[in-house]
């Protein structure tokens, strides 16, 4: 029978059959933080017990992590608790942590593959929503809840249904200036935020062939936004080439032989999907949202259309007056007031390099707040090293330290009431980015556009080619 790659990992994984229930899954890596960890941590303690395979879990703070000033205690009684209690049950239990100011902290989808923590045909969770940002490495890797956080601590094992699968094909060549961020934005808008509910999403095509993984796990991390239970890509020489020589990572034969493995890890000719779309790279423009779900995009230089696919005519008309948009609006040219780099979505080193050659030679827009936050100490570290703080701080823009930061407002980084943001994050929610902001999606070269010009403006790589 041909397998498609998400079943051939699902079947290594499976510890047992459950008769008319789910099926028994063991969890290769667990991937923890300071948001969801306490309460499994506590009720793990409740019942007496231990992490049963701490070995198989990593930890990092970022949600609650000031971006200014890490050296000082931090001022927020309650992310101050947070972060403590963090620090205090890795130690209990014996879970390696990458606290802050650490050379290895970052955001937990960013640091962990940095550090080689994330191979390939591995099952991984977090409780968090965009862990299927890991299956950029042909991975299995899913968001959990609090009580299923609490399971793997306890049997390093999960219960879950097998999904449904997609496969979403893309092929041709993207045009220049067209970044991962636009081709995830694309598709969703094409599909809306219910377009591959309840599946996992594979990527195939010459557009995901040629993309970076740090390209790759953009994509993947945005699976869920179009209603997926997760993303993946089958591993290739791109693959081996991010993982080899990475801290955690194997070496040498070791590693030999996990690449010989590794390279049966792809999908059978023939294999059936539940749903099958395609879609022509050369159809992909700059993108940004308009609405309140990522589902509401559409090309910089296009007009708000009378509908967005899946979105009733109510929800529609409530999202366009919560940002004080209307149908047939052109954006190009409104002004913002806020831009943001960042995130498990855009905050690593590629992101920050495609930002630096946009505003290369240019100026920060008078009037607008931008913040530059890398994704963990490693990006901070290369922005460094290669000259692209040097090239920021000359156009005006001041670096941040590493964070979630405007991602979800859970620190001091929130968009003010009624302003308006250029994010390269991943979540438009009304209140997403602080009460009353109005996000605007787009990717690191769309917002280093609206950086310099103080405005929503095509990228001037794609006005030149």
């Amino acid at each position: 029978m041909k397998r498609t790659l998400f079943d051939k990992i699902w079947d290594a994984h499976r510890v047992m059959e459950i008769p008319e229930g789910p099926d028994v899954l063991y969890i290769d890596r667990h991937l923890i933080h300071e948001v969801t960890s306490p309460q499994a941590f506590n009720a793990l303690r409740d019942k007496g017990m231990k992490v049963f395979r701490p070995e198989r879990t990593f930890a990092t703070c970022d949600h609650n992590t000031p971006t200014l000033h890490q050296e000082r205690p931090i001022e927020d009684p309650a992310s101050a608790e947070a972060v403590a209690a963090l620090a205090r049950n890795t130690a209990d239990n014996g879970i390696r942590y990458f606290p802050l100011g650490d050379p290895g902290n970052g955001i937990v989808h960013v640091m962990g593959p940095e550090q080689g923590i994330i191979l390939c045909g591995q099952t991984v969770v977090c409780g968090d929503s965009h862990t299927a940002t890991h299956g950029a490495f042909g991975n299995i890797a899913f968001g959990i809840g609090t009580s299923e956080v609490e399971m793997v601590f306890a049997t390093q094992c999960l219960m879950q249904a097998k999904p449904r699968q997609a496969r979403i094909t893309v092929d041709g060549r993207l045009r220049h200036g067209v970044t991962p961020k636009d081709v995830i934005l694309y598709i969703i808008s094409r599909l809306g935020t219910g377009g591959c509910t309840g599946c996992f999403v594979e990527y195939s095509g010459e557009v995901f062939r040629d993309m970076s993984m740090e390209g790759r796990m953009t994509v993947c991390n945005m699976s869920i936004e179009m209603g997926a239970k997760g993303g993946m890509v089958a591993p290739d020489e791109t693959t081996f080439r991010y993982i080899a020589g990475r801290r955690f990572a194997p070496s040498g034969e070791e590693f030999d032989r996990c690449v010989e493995k590794w390279r049966q890890l792809y999908t059978d000719d023939d294999a059936v999907f539940d749903k099958e779309y395609r879609f022509d790279a050369a159809d992909i423009p700059p993108m940004i949202t308009y609405g309140t779900n990522p589902g509401m995009g559409m090309p910089v230089d296009a007009a708000i259309p009378d509908t967005a696919v899946g979105c009733d005519s109510a929800s529609f008309d409530k999202a366009l007056a919560y940002m004080g948009f209307r149908k047939g609006q052109r954006l190009q040219g409104f002004h913002i007031d806020y831009v943001f780099l960042g995130s498990c979505t855009n905050g690593r080193i590629e992101d920050f390099r495609a930002f630096a050659a946009a505003v290369r030679g240019r100026r920060k827009a008078d009037g607008v707040t931008v913040w530059l936050v890398p994704g963990s100490k490693q990006v901070e570290r290369m922005i460094e090293e290669e000259g692209i703080g040097d090239i920021l701080r000359e156009a005006g823009f001041e670096l941040r330290q590493p964070g979630c930061s405007a991602c979800l407002a859970m620190n001091a980084d929130k968009i003010p009431e009624g302003k308006y943001a250029v994010s390269t994050s991943n979540r438009n929610f009304e209140g997403r980015q602080g009460y009353g902001a109005r996000t605007i999606l787009a990717g690191p070269v769309v917002a280093a556009e609206a950086a310099v010009t103080g405005c929503i403006s095509m990228p001037s790589a794609c006005l030149s080619s």
